[in-house]
């Protein structure tokens, strides 16, 4: 077996979250591949939740529909999940009174880690001696083996969430202050930015207030002084943003906004995952005025593109925002934190000591006092056209798009993607256009279904890559677009920047909450192309 998908399952509170990040690391250690993700209710105690943990000996972005090991944390587990146990797949039923690490000997033994490994893996974590009793007791217990491929020589990479890469990143930008008030799933890059703080006496500072309103008002305030500042949300919260949002536009004040997605509208499902705020991000706020939207689909690009959304905040003197959602934001990425590091470059502040700002239109040359004069509105407003220009202009030195495939009809070459860099010469006239947590599941469904695809990834959906996406439609047969939404604001959005309609029956679209699995998208992709 090359690829194998686990699944845990059992009531908030037993500890499927630890179990799963020490059997992760565990796999790690053996030199294999890893994601995982996590579905929760919005729950501390109680309820149904589960993680899925994918691992290989090649790349792995997304999890599949059928699970070859089953842990069963709690009585309900058997019976919620049986039917997405693959062919022989085997089941660790629930044992009463038996703790998580019981259950992490059991997978250690089934996958011939070796005790030694969970041993190694315990000693990170409180009650060693507790766990180390529970762990041995499953390991001996076991007698089952699940046959997979060896995973090579160990990689210098680590596992982490998009919350880690944003808040990572945005540290090693410059960040001086990260205003928030909690909001599942942006709240994950509040804790970790506030834990390293605290760990590290870091200079920058974590401050939660009252509302989402003062949080976006701060921001504007402390960046005024020549703060490097972001503020985080998920969808609700950014709709209270909105008229700070064009105020600082309108002032010039730099300002990064993390938006990270959730199926709305209202409150939606808290916990689970979407891509439903596009025309959110791009079109929120009153009057015209230009904002950067970035969207990342892995670590990677969470960290190069948190990066820059600072660079062009504060260069431009615009509002910027990083456009992610649930899904990248507490799944678990296999990726090589170091090298993508290495890249990112610290922003400083482009605001002056003791300069004025004002939300009003005002004359410059007046030490910014609001004006209502005809030809000074004018030119303010061509002020502002010209600023696009120059955006676009150098925009256009950075990577906003990527492509992937097959380098001729028929035959894969992405299986081997291990550092995500484009293919060229792509001859394939199928065409797939996503953005976002997709990118993960499209990758694979293009590997494992050896299907005749080139994928095309928008990372800037402001400013919009028209000519490039333009060139690549236009040498395509079929265009099909997949979405973790209902409406596919993506086909709107391309269809006016370069012209191209996308038709409905070419809308790979999923709304229900939950991620695409690969095995599952493989098979409507191979039907849709044929």
């Amino acid at each position: 077996m090359e690829r194998c998908e686990i699944l845990i399952g059992g009531k908030a509170g037993q500890g499927p979250n630890v179990l799963s990040e020490v059997f992760a690391q565990g796999l790690i250690n053996f030199g294999y591949f890893v994601f995982y993700s996590r579905d929760y209710q919005s729950l501390i105690r109680g309820g149904h939740n589960f993680n899925q943990i994918n691992f290989s000996d090649k790349p792995v972005n997304s999890n599949c529909s059928k699970a070859d090991v089953l842990i069963c944390l709690d009585d309900a587990t058997l019976g919620l999940h049986k039917k997405d146990l693959a062919n022989k797949g085997i089941v660790v039923n629930f044992v009463q009174g038996k703790g998580n690490m019981y259950y992490a000997g059991i997978l250690f033994k089934i996958f011939g880690l070796g005790f030694e490994n969970l041993k190694s893996e315990l000693k990170k974590l409180n009650k060693f001696d507790e766990n180390i009793k529970d762990a041995k007791e499953g390991y001996d217990v076991e007698t089952r083996k699940m046959n997979v491929v060896s995973g090579g020589k160990k990689k210098n990479f680590v596992l982490a969430n998009g919350s880690d890469a944003v808040a990572s990143a945005a540290i090693k930008s410059g960040l001086d202050i990260y205003y928030a008030y909690p909001m599942t799933p942006a709240t994950p890059v509040m804790m970790k930015l506030g834990q390293r703080s605290l760990e590290h006496s870091s200079k920058y500072r974590v401050i939660e207030v009252e509302n989402e309103i003062a949080v976006a008002l701060a921001g504007a305030g402390s960046s005024v002084v020549g703060k490097r500042v972001m503020v985080g949300t998920s969808g609700g919260g950014f709709d209270l943003m909105a008229e700070s949002l064009s105020f600082v536009a309108m002032a010039e004040i730099p300002l990064v906004f993390y938006l990270t997605q959730r199926p709305g509208p209202g409150t939606g499902v808290a916990t689970y995952t979407s891509q439903g705020d596009l025309n959110l991000a791009l079109h929120t706020g009153h009057g015209e005025f230009f904002r950067l939207v970035v969207a990342p689909g892995d670590n990677d690009e969470s960290i190069k593109l948190t990066n820059d959304a600072f660079y062009f905040s504060h260069k431009f003197r615009i509002p910027s925002i990083i456009l992610n959602d649930k899904h990248i934001a507490e799944s678990g990425y296999f990726f090589d934190e170091k090298e993508s590091m290495k890249k990112i470059k610290e922003i400083k502040s482009s605001v002056k000591v003791g300069e004025r700002f004002n939300s009003y239109e005002s004359d410059k040359s007046m030490d910014s006092v609001a004006t209502e004069d005809a030809k000074v509105i004018k030119e303010n407003f061509e002020k502002r056209m010209k600023k696009v220009k120059e955006i676009i202009k150098e925009a256009s030195k950075f990577e906003r798009v990527k492509v992937y495939g097959n380098t001729r009809k028929g035959v894969p070459s992405i299986g081997d993607y291990s550092n995500l860099k484009n293919i060229t010469g792509n001859k394939s006239q199928n065409l797939i256009i996503s953005w976002g947590s997709t990118k993960g599941a499209i990758l694979d469904a293009i590997s494992d279904g050896k299907l005749d695809v080139k994928f095309v990834q928008i990372l800037y959906m402001s400013p919009f890559p028209a000519k490039e996406v333009k060139n690549l439609i236009d040498k395509a047969k079929r265009v099909l677009v997949v979405e973790n939404n209902s409406e596919s604001p993506l086909s709107r959005l391309v269809a006016e920047q370069t012209g191209f309609i996308v038709e409905d029956k070419n809308k790979i679209l999923r709304y229900d909450g939950r991620p695409f699995f690969s095995d599952e998208l493989a098979e409507e992709i191979r039907r849709r192309i044929k």
